[in-house]
């Protein structure tokens, strides 16, 4: 088996990478082939007996989607995004990455003949749905997105829908909620804060949080992520239907409620690493976003995620830090 992963320089594209590595297949096959792609070189997995082919470039350049799909990889998992902060800041990136790298990928599936017919799993995002919200946004409540990253992934969604309804691929989009704690350096998605207020204190450093304590949010962490993304992989047509987006599941929370989780497990010092400082551009994006999930169907499915904040924090703790708190 062969599978091609957008976006492998990335977080979830990385623990994706070693998630299938240690595994060694996909729903009972062997991979036998890695095709890792993003603006950056992805690293080369440790322990893959398998070929890796490493490739760097705009997906929605000429030519460049039509490469990856050239060797007709079985599976595609498409992670390649600019995040949601950028996206609104830079109009224009945030299309051509989120849009029109989406859009090159699929035709290239569709141009690459009518006997291929691979499995794309799309990491799309809660931002789809707007305002004004309901107690919980169930499913098939309407798409109408209050950001630029929001209307990129809901066009993105309507395109893999018609793609698939077509026969030109199969696929699934995943509507992630806020993955959170996410390793490394601060990035520039708005909801970066719902991180950077865990991780940064827990390595012994200070946070800024741009919004009120009261905002609040529904988070999974980066394991569960990598879990919808396999487990999606599995999901026949059958089980899809015609709808194929849906929502992950994830916990609900405010930031107090997160800090909370925070002092209970590393201490009311960590948690006082915390600085107040209101931004009012990530405010707003923030305004626009749903709080409440609800994930019936992506749990009818099988989707699992973490049951409460306390649980992601220390998934963080043991992915992450070695079990140990600064």
């Amino acid at each position: 088996m062969h599978i091609l992963i957008t976006g492998a320089a990335g977080m979830i594209g990385r623990k994706l990478t070693a998630r299938l590595v240690k595994d060694g297949g996909l729903n009972g096959q062997t991979i036998d082939k890695l095709t890792l792609t993003d603006v950056v070189a992805a690293e080369k997995p440790a322990g893959f007996a398998g070929k890796v082919d490493i490739s760097t470039g705009d997906l929605a350049a000429p030519g460049a989607a039509e490469k990856l799909i050239a060797e007709k990889p079985e599976f595609i998992f498409h992670l390649a995004g600019v995040v949601s902060g950028e996206a609104e800041i830079d109009f224009d990136k945030g299309y051509h990455v989120n849009l029109d790298g989406t859009r090159a990928l699929l035709e290239a599936i569709r141009l690459a003949g009518d006997a291929y017919k691979p499995k794309m799993v799309f990491t799309s995002s809660i931002a789809v749905y707007g305002a004004p919200f309901p107690y919980a946004i169930p499913d098939d409540f309407h798409l109408t997105p209050l950001t630029s990253y929001g209307t990129q992934k809901a066009i993105s969604e309507l395109l893999l829908a018609d793609y698939v309804r077509r026969g030109f691929l199969d696929g699934v989009g995943i509507r992630l909620p806020t993955i959170c704690v996410r390793p490394g350096k601060p990035n520039k998605a708005a909801s970066g804060f719902f991180s950077g207020i865990i991780r940064e204190p827990l390595a012994g450093h200070e946070a800024i949080l741009p919004v009120a304590d009261t905002v609040r949010h529904t988070h999974a962490s980066p394991r569960a992520a990598v879990g919808f993304l396999i487990h999606a992989a599995g999901l026949t047509r059958e089980q899809m239907g015609p709808r194929v987006s849906l929502a992950m599941p994830g916990v609900c929370c405010t930031v107090a409620e997160q800090i909370e989780s925070l002092t209970r497990i590393a201490g009311p010092k960590v948690a006082a690493r915390i600085k107040r400082e209101p931004d009012e551009l990530v405010m707003r994006i923030v305004a626009g976003w749903s709080e409440r999930i609800d994930a019936k169907r992506a749990a009818a499915l099988g989707f699992t995620a973490e049951a409460n904040f306390d649980e992601i924090i220390r998934a963080h703790i043991e992915d992450e830090l070695d079990g140990r708190i600064a």
